[in-house]
């Protein structure tokens, strides 16, 4: 016989304080994600999933990660296999995830999403995969309808400069009842030190119809394409780092810089850290004037497996938690801003737990009473996304900033099975508030409490960002 889920009213829940803040003041909250990479084309066609393998599988990296650990052949991963043999694949390898958090989440997702209450194994998967596909051409499980199933009410994906966003503007236009936005993510005009750079450039000359010939039309570009971001609708800006670069450069050297790249000369490891600076620094006075909220991905050690990225491509499972020099560039970075008075709000997301607690100071030296939480640190993102890495996040905020005015969680995800990812954190935050108040090291104040758990779960959110 099946065994049953453990995912009950009260997961995750220790007492009856954190039961009480979770079913009264965090469940009913509406879903706001301020960042995914979902793709707005199926959200734009309302698209229905042939099987569970191609919306829940299909560039899942955690859960490919974990196939190979457990010595699953690739063929049935990212391979040639058929969809069914790639879930009978990932079936007999969730009973091996047993502390992982994808444990956690894939019976979260299977019984949120269609009501199956047993755990995923061997034995079962079959079985699973064909009642998951049945229920998945039911119209309430297209794109949209998973969406809604959730409580979401607003989303903003993440597009390249490049992107005319002609997906976007359908659903401007169309009767989805969920706000979706973009967020403007321009790593590969910064990242002057990737080979592929100048092939790059031709592709922003052609989406922004102007020639990039000198540092200072590549500005020019960059401008245009955020007043057309801005345009359709854009509020948020996403970059994702090795860490805050941070140079004194004067603009002859950029443009120098900028010559010596187009013209395929090398670049010194300070010239690039000059460039980067200097166009990031650009970039974010531009966002200030639109008005539009800042966002820094940082820590991220990514394609470690050469071998494999020659094989498979990037963002296929081989990155890793890097211990980059975080603090002082990223310190002088936004101190450059703030001088000049065009400091946008401003999200910084850190990816190395011995981190923490210098992004929760960080914080504090440039939040400066103009917005409620103007700098946020941001939720534990990727591999720091799961219970530990939640609580380890949220007591540095509170021991060293305001949790009160924490805008809350995202799923930085390309899936739309992983919005019970918000429940997750939801059930986390409620159960270490609930904890120290049957502690006695909060309040027995159930009202005081609670809102700052609605506010996180989602009126600060709303009040932060400009849809």
């Amino acid at each position: 016989m099946a065994k049953k889920s453990f995912i009950n009213d009260n997961f995750l829940l220790e007492n009856s304080y954190a039961e009480a803040l979770y079913h009264d003041y965090a469940a009913k909250q509406p879903i706001i994600d301020y960042h995914n990479h979902l793709p707005p084309k199926e959200i734009a066609e309302d698209r229905t999933f042939e099987n569970i393998s191609r919306v829940w599988l299909n560039g899942d990296h955690y859960k490919w990660r974990a196939m190979r650990t457990l010595g699953v052949d690739e063929k049935y991963i990212t391979g040639n296999a058929s969809d069914q043999e790639k879930f009978e694949a990932w079936a007999r390898t969730v009973p091996a995830t047993l502390r992982n958090p994808l444990y956690h989440w894939t019976h979260l997702e299977l019984k949120r999403y269609f009501g199956v209450d047993e755990l995923l194994n061997e034995s079962n998967g079959t079985e699973i995969y064909q009642e998951v596909n049945r229920q998945l051409q039911e119209s309430e499980n297209s794109c949209r309808g998973l969406l809604k199933q959730m409580n979401v009410v607003k989303l903003c994906t993440t597009e390249d400069p490049t992107d005319q966003l002609p997906y976007h503007q359908q659903l401007h236009n169309s009767d989805c009842e969920i706000k979706v936005s973009t967020a403007f993510r321009p790593d590969k005009a910064v990242l002057i030190d990737s080979e592929n750079y100048t092939a790059y450039l031709d592709e922003l000359r052609e989406a922004a119809g102007l020639e990039i010939g000198n540092y200072g039309q590549l500005k020019e570009a960059l401008k245009k394409r955020i007043d057309y971001f801005h345009k359709m609708g854009c509020r948020l800006c996403d970059h994702g780092l090795n860490s805050m670069s941070f140079e004194t450069f004067s603009d002859q050297e950029i443009e120098q810089i900028f010559s010596k790249k187009r013209n395929g000369e090398n670049l010194s490891a300070l010239e690039v850290e000059k460039f980067k600076t200097a166009i990031l620094l650009f970039l974010c006075e531009t966002y200030h004037e639109k008005g539009w909220v800042q966002q820094f991905h940082l820590g991220a050690l990514r394609n470690n497996n050469k071998r494999m990225l020659s094989r498979l491509g990037p963002d296929t499972g081989w990155d890793s938690i890097g211990d980059f020099s975080q603090t002082q560039s990223l310190s002088n970075f936004l101190n450059e801003l703030d001088g000049k008075d065009k400091l946008a709000k401003t999200i910084i997301y850190n990816l190395n737990p011995a981190d923490n607690a210098a992004f929760a100071t960080m914080i504090g030296n440039f939040n400066d009473g103009s917005v409620k939480g103007k700098i946020q640190f941001g939720s534990g993102w990727w591999f720091l996304d799961q219970k530990d890495g939640i609580i380890e996040q949220l007591n540095a905020l509170s021991n060293m900033g305001l949790i009160s005015c924490f805008i809350g969680m995202l799923t930085d995800s390309r899936s739309f099975l992983s919005f019970p990812r918000h429940e997750y954190f939801r059930r986390v935050l409620s159960n270490l508030f609930g904890q120290e108040m049957q502690r006695g090291e909060l309040p027995d104040d159930m009202e005081l409490v609670g809102k700052t758990i609605a506010d996180i779960s989602y009126h600060n959110a709303e009040n932060y960002f400009d849809f």
